[in-house]
């Protein structure tokens, strides 16, 4: 019995109930709708303050403007390269395995309401608007709507401006680190309800669409899951023992995290978390609490996979060819709309609709073959965007110095520590965890 008090192991048992529910009676899925949005809107009640406060503290930690300008340079490399790998990683496979060939073109079920939804929504987007909306008019409209880009923009600029305070900066940090404990406490309370957020998504997921569009969609999905796990366990391994530290480790010492993501579909939820494990963990503070909100934005690998895949898995079912300058043409046009993603109500399926209305060569009508598994795909997106800026963080903490190995191979990977060894982290533990 005392397994059952293990967080992720009540997530797990609200993913089972809810899958059986939403099998048994489909009819709930409308109830369970409510539970999931329920539960997603209190993470997103909150989210926009913590990734601003966590940038500001993130960069007024990380020291003189010239260190953090060399942090976020790192950063930003990083993601661009590891994205550029994801979209590439995205193509071959799909072009490799081929799950778009034999597909019918006929709208699965429930796909037509959904397809018209999107099909408003996406005549919204245009890149102009999108490239100037990225400096935000109303600063607390920015905040209301959650728009991350936005609000990345003005921490940035607020924390310069408050570099040049000089020592009066002080009282400043000081408010937002005891605002910072006071999110942090009202996102833990919220976590702990993470098995009935789960429960709700899956129960919706399976009611809604069933198991049928798996079964005509299964090869894609199967594909979509298969190259998410080479990118991770391939690609990322690679990087962790570039940098001598154990991916499988790692994911253990996460593992609660990830379990979350799989039932709430979203990486929103384990966002505050994930900065306090890392920290504790023996990474800078200033590191963590800049790259992790950047990368929210930055560096979303299974959203660009997801994306590369499902324009080339509609130009097999269309039997649309696609010379190497149009490959190019999609990865760098997906280089630039990936980064929205995380700001755009709808995610990666609205990012994927206007990016084929930008590239002007596939039927955006063929979306609607994606409604029906689009759900499915969404915790794997989540999962490697957690997965992927956990390690990011770890490979830049690492190349700045700027983490306790001692501690962080006591921690996550259960190593002793050294005798006479005191980490800095123990020291301040008496104290509330301020990121």
């Amino acid at each position: 019995m005392k397994y059952l008090k293990i967080l992720y192991v009540q997530v797990l048992i609200g993913i089972v109930l809810g899958i059986l529910v939403g099998y048994l009676v489909p009819s709930f899925s409308g109830a369970a709708k409510i539970i999931a949005d329920m539960y997603i809107n209190l993470i997103r009640m909150v989210i926009a303050p913590v990734i601003f406060a966590c940038l500001v503290l993130g960069m007024s930690g990380a020291g003189e403007m010239k260190k953090v300008g060399r942090i976020g340079g790192k950063a930003i490399l990083y993601f661009e390269i590891i994205t550029t790998f994801a979209l590439i990683i995205g193509l071959v496979v799909t072009h490799f395995i081929q799950p778009g060939t034999g597909i019918p073109k006929a709208h699965l079920p429930a796909a037509a309401a959904g397809m018209q939804k999107m099909d408003t929504a996406s005549t919204s987007m245009d890149w102009g608007h999108f490239i100037s909306n990225l400096v935000p008019a109303n600063i607390v409209d920015a905040f209301a709507k959650g728009d991350i880009l936005q609000i990345l923009l003005f921490g940035i600029l607020f924390s310069i401006g408050l570099s040049k305070m000089g020592s009066g900066r002080q009282s400043v940090i000081h408010f937002f680190e005891k605002l910072n404990q006071v999110l942090f406490n009202i996102l833990h309370l919220v976590v702990k309800v993470s098995p009935i957020g789960a429960f709700g998504g899956m129960a919706y997921t399976i009611g809604q669409f069933g198991f049928g569009s798996l079964v005509a969609l299964g090869k894609l999905l199967c594909t979509f899951y298969l190259t998410g796990l080479l990118f991770i366990f391939v690609a990322l391994n690679l990087i962790a023992y570039c940098y001598k530290f154990s991916l499988w480790k790692l994911l253990g010492y996460i593992k609660e995290e990830i379990l979350i993501v799989l039932g709430t579909s979203s990486s929103e939820v384990v966002l505050p978390n994930l900065m306090e494990k890392l920290q504790k963990a023996g990474l800078d503070k200033g590191v963590v609490g800049l790259v992790i909100p950047a990368g929210y934005s930055f560096n979303l690998d299974g959203t660009s996979i997801y994306l590369s895949m499902s324009v080339i898995f509609l130009a097999q079912v269309f039997h649309v060819p696609l010379t190497l300058g149009h490959e190019l043409g999609i990865i760098a046009v997906l280089l630039i709309s990936s980064k929205g993603a995380a700001g755009v109500t709808g995610s990666g399926f609205l990012v994927l609709t206007s990016t084929l209305a930008a590239l002007k060569i596939i039927p955006i009508e063929g979306l609607a073959l994606l409604i029906g598994v689009d759900r499915f795909m969404s915790e794997g997106r989540a999962i490697v965007n957690v997965i992927g800026n956990s390690v990011a963080t770890v490979v830049i903490a690492k190349s700045e110095k700027a983490i306790e190995e001692p501690l962080f191979k006591h921690v996550v990977e259960h190593r002793p520590l050294p005798a006479g060894y005191e980490p800095v982290a123990v020291k301040q533990s008496t104290d509330p965890p301020v990121i």
